[in-house]
């Protein structure tokens, strides 16, 4: 078997492309959607198997698990997938809505403003924004939702209901009218500074990002658990405990096995670049690899290993303090 020959055959498969370019267009709806299948799946069955943990909190962290995927999930249709699209739009007529160079096609857009780099650096820094705008009203509506997946999937009733006043809309609009702002944002020149100033660090953006999404939904998380007035008193400590312990170790273990995957990442990259060398949409495909990596990482470490850790040390912290407190 020719190895050089199988391996110029994968790099420039039609379908692999296709499938980078769909990850570096929709990088966050991609990581919602590999969110949704481990958070619904793997990790409730892994908190389930958790050896000497009271029932209950292990329910109280299955139900936590389950509401954050579907709330994720929920959140980027609507507000992430609109945002997505209007940069495809922009992409595609530059002219239409970035009049103030009264340009005619994004290569007279990348070079009025940013270089190609730059442009796709800003655009991913915009589409990848959406977590980090919206992680407080995840959270608020994880925990709204949580008491009433423990009614229906374990039977555990709470006497108040989660007020219709309290539920949190999220309606996208016109992908045109989302277009012309994103495109006022592009054209600010601060942010155009910010972006010349760090598109060196474009490969870390996506971890970065996600790291800052993942920092606030926990913090946000905490507090609206502990203020809420649905979920079982005795119950608060643990899920707070457990989300805290699983954010702060995918954290530390995903960037240090970032870390050393990356070089073998850098080479890989090196060698299909100069494959697709030819290949005009060889940046997306770049950026796609760079947006999978982590996403892979830090999924892998939160929803598959971490979860019986997670919820054994939060239960044990939990009785220890409750003891000696």
């Amino acid at each position: 078997m020719n190895i050089q020959k199988t391996t110029n055959n994968i790099f420039k498969n039609r379908h692999v492309l296709k499938s980078l370019e769909f990850i570096s267009a929709h990088g966050v709806s991609v990581a919602a959607g590999t969110s949704l299948f481990m958070s619904t799946v793997v990790r409730p069955i892994a908190i389930l198997a958790t050896p000497d943990v009271e029932k209950e909190n292990k329910q109280y962290a299955c139900a936590n698990s389950i509401g954050s995927g579907l709330i994720k999930f929920g959140i980027v249709a609507a507000v992430s997938l609109p945002i997505e699209n209007a940069i495809k739009k922009i992409d595609i007529d530059a002219a239409k809505y970035y009049k103030k160079q009264a340009v005619n096609s994004l290569s007279e857009l990348t070079n009025n403003v940013f270089d190609k780099k730059g442009y796709a650096f800003a655009t991913q820094i915009i589409k990848l924004s959406t977590g980090l705008i919206t992680a407080v009203p995840k959270s608020m509506l994880t925990i709204a939702l949580i008491p009433v997946l423990m009614d229906k999937l374990f039977n555990v009733r709470k006497k108040s209901q989660v007020k219709k006043d309290n539920a949190i809309n999220f309606k996208g609009g016109s992908s045109g009218f989302i277009s012309r702002v994103l495109s006022g944002i592009l054209q600010n020149e601060s942010f155009q500074k910010f972006v010349n100033k760090y598109k060196s660090n474009d490969k870390n953006i996506a971890k970065h990002m996600s790291a800052a999404t993942d920092i606030l939904l926990s913090s946000s998380f905490a507090i609206q658990t502990n203020k809420s007035k649905k979920i079982k008193e005795n119950r608060k400590k643990a899920l707070i405990y457990n989300n805290v312990i699983s954010t702060a170790i995918t954290l530390l273990g995903g960037y240090g096995v970032d870390r050393i995957i990356k070089a073998k990442t850098d080479k890989f990259i090196e060698k299909f670049s100069k494959i697709n060398a030819d290949d005009a949409k060889l940046g997306k495909y770049i950026e796609g690899i760079n947006i999978l990596r982590p996403a892979i990482i830090f999924a892998a470490i939160y929803y598959g290993v971490l979860p019986m850790f997670s919820t054994y040390i939060a239960e044990k912290i939990d009785k220890y303090i409750n003891k000696n407190y």
